[in-house]
């Protein structure tokens, strides 16, 4: 029995070791420097939250956006974010063994300042989101993980009522649902969550729904979006309100059930809400918020999906654009842009609160974050 136990023992330590020693994280940044390394991947440290770089990318425009195919093989970016009349998309393959993450191509995105990207679960297309556009693209993915001309794009023209930042359409990210059977675009600039069905096996995956799109409140300005691991609840965040939206969801239908702050009481405006993470184990929602605030709001999910708000944490920099939660959900990595600071937080599993590990990354203007076990 003894001897049992012993070795019981040893492949859980080997297995724990293997996954930590696996888990890797992307960092994409706003940087027109092209000799600056704008992409950087580091190894995770799962048991001690520790981050260690292990390669790099450089001649790249503004890789604001990072995507990673389902089997971590390639990574996808917007890229010439920012850039006027320009926006792309580009393509590299990350070996892990050989540490080396290389460039493959760059197609347009379709419109101007590509700020989000989905890959279907198939790993054969690409949804692009084109901020100052305000279109939405579809790429397919080539069995050599570059990608193909665009074979779908759509633009908007309306706007809402607020006339300094929602003039015309600003498409701010595009979510596949849960089953990878619709494609769902939060319009900060329309105050709608726009709605396509997606069929892989078509040429042309998008074709129009029924209910093309679902209104958010005025002046919401909806920037991103996420799913329940239970498939029946879908979380906006808006950007303009500071506000989470909760819906419940069913067959490409979203219905509101709750509309909640994302802040205190005490701040009445000056909102910039960010993005929004739901724990593995789906009961905790995480969001952040920019400008005055700079932290992370942390939040219960209840049965019936509806959010409680149980605490903040200072994410120990200026302007979190985008975070991500590691597999295991052990970990939540904050990016700051203005500061240029990573930041590795402990989750604590029962409370869903957050607790820094480990040392900050450096990196100048640091705006995305990707995390993958491979």
């Amino acid at each position: 029995m003894n001897q049992k136990i012993y070795l019981l023992a040893i492949a859980f330590l080997i297995t724990l070791n293997s996954f930590s020693q696996n888990t890797y994280v992307f960092l994409g940044s706003y940087n027109r420097d092209l000799t600056a390394e704008s992409i950087q991947v580091y190894q995770l440290d799962t048991i001690k939250g520790k981050l260690h770089k292990i390669t790099s990318a450089k001649n790249i425009i503004n890789p604001s956006y990072l995507t990673l195919s389902p089997n971590g093989k390639y990574l996808y970016a917007c890229t010439d974010t920012k850039t006027p009349n320009a926006g792309s998309v580009s393509s590299f393959e990350f070996n892990p063994e050989n540490k080396t993450l290389t460039f493959l191509n760059k197609q347009s995105s379709g419109g101007e300042n590509p700020v989000y990207l989905s890959i279907h679960k198939s790993g054969k297309w690409l949804a692009n989101a084109n901020y100052t556009e305000g279109s939405v693209s579809v790429h397919p993915i080539l069995e050599n993980g570059k990608i193909d001309s665009i074979a779908q794009n759509f633009q908007y023209t309306d706007g809402s009522i607020n006339k300094e930042r929602q003039t015309k359409s600003h498409v701010h990210s595009a979510v596949f649902s849960p089953q990878n059977n619709y494609l769902f675009l939060p319009d900060l600039g329309a105050d709608k969550i726009r709605c396509y069905r997606f069929d892989a096996t078509q040429k042309q995956p998008l074709t129009e729904t029924k209910i093309p799109f679902t209104k958010t409140d005025l002046e919401a300005g909806p920037r991103h979006f996420t799913f329940h691991p239970n498939q029946k609840f879908g979380y906006c965040i808006e950007e303009m309100a500071g506000s989470i939206s909760v819906y419940q969801y069913q067959d490409g239908t979203l219905k509101q059930i709750q509309r909640i702050n994302t802040h205190p009481d005490t701040i009445t405006s000056g909102f910039e809400s960010s993005d929004i993470h739901i724990s593995p184990d789906g009961k905790f929602l995480y969001a952040t918020n920019r400008g005055k605030e700079n932290n992370i709001a942390i939040f219960s999910i209840d049965e019936n999906g509806l959010l409680k708000n149980v605490g903040y944490q200072s994410t120990l920099g200026n302007h979190p654009r985008v975070f991500a939660l590691d597999e295991t959900g052990k970990f939540l990595i904050a990016t700051n842009v203005t500061s240029g600071n990573v930041v590795v937080f402990k989750r604590n599993q029962i409370t869903g609160l957050l607790k820094k590990v480990g040392k900050e990354v450096k990196m100048e203007n640091v705006s995305c974050i990707q995390i993958k076990r491979i």
